[in-house]
């Protein structure tokens, strides 16, 4: 069998996908990429049995159907040290001997038996559907994945949340100390619906949606999902169990309203960041007539630091405090260039929002306050 393909079309594919295959495998045949030919068509495939990344792409010469499975990381070394060219790939179906031929020599390796790839799981019969265009799929990923958490006791806690309704899709994700919330009202759904799709495959979703135009078709059953984009397909398993109800832990009628420039707060946190404890990361938030007193200190170490920018801001003096890096977060992650901070008292969760927020969207982040002696 020998085909010939661009040297940098399939790299950045292969690159596309291979960032779901494991340093680890229980399978040997996982560490390869599954490599299909029918017609002109090359489909590529990866793999951890929990998430499968597929991508294709047009062929420039092939001369028969066929499959094999080639070793991801030789392929993708090689690969790399290629300039632009077509190369010519054979591979001999008995002793499954892969020959690279480009310019100015070739590289020979051996594939393994595409029959024993696993196969890609079929979705139930009663699946639904929800067609959502590829930028706002993106735009509520890049808004929410930040915030999901890293737990072994609470899985469902692990990922993006797509709470579906005919009304509107929301986007969420929380690690128990910040949440954030995206709902977007021009998108809706047939019947209300909640995924929790995992983190590995929400950040795979984040590094091929950008190369999109269109619509991304969601397919999903109870225990399964489907992405479908124009060169792309990620099929992965839902996180298991019910996510919290998060609207409950949103405080409301917060008497306390700040308006602060983004950049000047986010690049005083930083500095100040520098001089907290280290184990508690504690950074105060000290808020008079117009003005922020950020302070951080490490007694252990005799370090400290203060800083005040200015803010709109009239009313009773707030101290309040957070964890240094979790707001960090949340301020980087607010696309911009003023929010309003919204506060009950230093007990309760602060809301970071956009002072405007885009057409159709309603985005909200909270952050659990830390406890303050004084």
């Amino acid at each position: 069998m020998k085909f010939i393909a661009s040297s940098s079309a399939l790299l950045s594919h292969l690159q596309a996908i291979s960032r779901v295959i494991n340093s680890k495998n229980t399978l040997p045949i996982l560490e390869c990429f599954l490599l299909k030919i029918e017609g002109l068509k090359l489909t590529a495939t990866a793999s951890d049995t929990e998430t499968t990344l597929v991508t294709n792409f047009d062929l420039i010469e092939a001369d028969r159907d066929g499959s094999f499975a080639i070793p991801s990381k030789t392929l993708l070394d090689s690969l790399r040290e290629l300039s632009e060219q077509p190369l010519t790939i054979e591979i001999d179906e008995n002793s499954l001997e892969v020959t690279i031929y480009y310019q100015n020599g070739k590289y020979k390796f051996v594939a393994q038996n595409g029959d024993e790839f696993p196969k890609m799981k079929e979705l139930k019969e009663n699946c639904s559907n929800l067609e959502i265009p590829a930028s706002i799929l993106l735009n509520g990923i890049n808004s929410t994945v930040f915030a999901s958490a890293d737990d072994e006791l609470r899985p469902v806690m692990n990922g993006v949340v797509l709470d579906i309704t005919p009304e509107d899709v929301t986007f969420v994700a929380s690690d128990s100390h910040k949440l954030v919330r995206l709902k977007n009202t021009s998108v809706h759904g047939e019947q209300k619906s909640m995924l929790i799709v995992p983190k590995k495959p929400a950040n795979m979703l984040r590094v091929i949606l950008p190369k999109e135009t269109g619509n991304v078709i969601i397919t999903f059953d109870d225990s399964n999902v489907v992405f479908r984009l124009s060169n792309y397909t990620v099929f992965c398993r839902l996180v298991e169990g019910r996510f919290p109800n998060y609207n409950v832990v949103i405080p409301q009628n917060n008497p306390y309203k700040v308006l602060v420039d983004r950049i000047s707060l986010l690049n005083t946190l930083k500095r100040v960041a520098i001089f907290a404890n280290q184990s508690s990361s504690l950074v105060k938030l000290v808020i008079t007539n117009n003005k922020i007193e950020l302070t951080t200190q490490d007694i252990d170490f005799s370090t400290s630091a203060e800083e005040t920018i200015s803010c709109q801001y009239e009313g009773d003096r707030i101290i309040i405090g957070f964890k240094a890096q979790f707001i960090i977060d949340i301020v980087s992650n607010l696309n911009t260039q003023d929010i309003v901070l919204e506060l009950a008292d230093p007990s309760r969760a602060g809301l970071f929002l956009p002072l405007q927020n885009e057409e159709n969207e309603d985005l909200l982040m909270l952050l659990m306050p830390m406890l303050l002696n004084d």
